[in-house]
């Protein structure tokens, strides 16, 4: 399946508008990326992904990126060398594990919306939201190999 047509439009407009509601609290961008296949060691294709999409780029090296290979049933999460700073080594784990719960029941869009909720809360704390903030990156979901 190409990875477009993945998640329904109500789907990507419930994701997108979970980005925009989690950025309402935290400077960190959130980006979120979806392919069929994943040919490789997942955090290392996520990696790819995240300088391709250059979620390494913000002011505050606060980037997450938000990694689905849809047809191998991977993902993964990456934060930027700001949040790891930071946060606990195990940051990303107990996101990790709420969204599996939800993906292991067929329900990725709401198993993303999740993790993204918990991902702004998460940030709030050590990226709060400023007045002069940017949206440094898209909020739209990109699909396919970079």
């Amino acid at each position: 399946m190409k990875p477009e047509y993945f998640f329904t439009e109500d789907d990507k407009l419930l994701i997108t508008n979970a980005i925009l509601e989690a950025e309402k609290n935290t400077s960190g961008e959130i980006r979120v990326h979806l392919e069929t296949k994943c040919k490789e060691d997942v955090l290392d294709r996520a990696a790819y992904i995240f300088e391709k999409l250059k979620v390494h780029e913000t002011k505050l090296r606060n980037g997450v990126l938000f990694y689905l290979a849809v047809d191998d049933k991977m993902f993964a999460i990456l934060g930027d060398a700001g949040i790891n700073q930071v946060t606990p080594e195990d940051f990303w784990d107990n996101i990790k594990a709420e969204m599996l719960s939800f993906f292991k029941e067929g329900d990725f869009s709401k198993g993303l919306v999740h993790g993204i909720q918990m991902t702004g809360e998460a940030l709030m704390s050590y990226f709060p939201y400023q007045l002069d903030d940017v949206n440094e990156l898209s909020d739209e979901i990109s699909f396919g190999e970079k």
